[in-house]
């Protein structure tokens, strides 16, 4: 393995090649029968180093997801933000619960009377309800439920 390909020490800062990677990766994704040797070929690597550089930073939490992201509604189904009040002395513990549940994409501790956020993603609009019913039935406490009104479009790209 060359220098260059090395893979990445996320115990410390990430090399060149990860921050070049990790902004290939925010944009412009090849749709191809192998994306991640397209990927590799626009920065000098082999696929399989780029496929361990990025299992490495999703393990190390320098990355936290790597997919695609739907709108869902075209295919039926429904994200949702939703927020809970939990007691400080509970709040690891309802975390634990709350993570449980499949269709909590994300989870926030918030400085907010409302301390936890967290999104839900479920298969049909009416799952939205059904979910939060059962969190509320799992941890004794009320989930609010803040529906999407409007949509916008926000292409986000950070320069690692």
């Amino acid at each position: 393995m060359s220098a260059r390909s090395r893979p990445a020490d996320v115990s410390g800062a990430l090399d060149d090649t990860d921050r070049a990677l990790i902004n290939v990766l925010q944009g412009d994704f090849p749709l191809s029968r192998h994306p991640f040797a397209d990927v590799g070929a626009r920065l000098g690597l082999e696929e399989a180093d780029v496929l361990a550089r990025l299992r490495r930073l999703l393990d190390a939490r320098v990355l936290t997801r790597f997919g695609p992201m739907f709108q869902i509604e075209r295919i039926g189904g429904a994200f949702c933000l939703a927020a809970m009040r939990i007691p400080e002395e509970r709040f690891g513990q309802v975390a634990e619960r709350v993570n449980e549940f499949a269709e909590v994409a994300h989870n926030y501790r918030r400085d907010h009377a409302l301390n936890m956020w967290f999104v839900l993603a479920t298969e049909r609009p009416e799952g939205v309800a059904d979910c939060a019913r059962r969190i509320e039935a799992a941890t004794g406490l009320p989930v609010f439920l803040f529906p999407k009104e409007r949509e916008y479009f926000v292409e986000m790209k950070l320069e690692a």
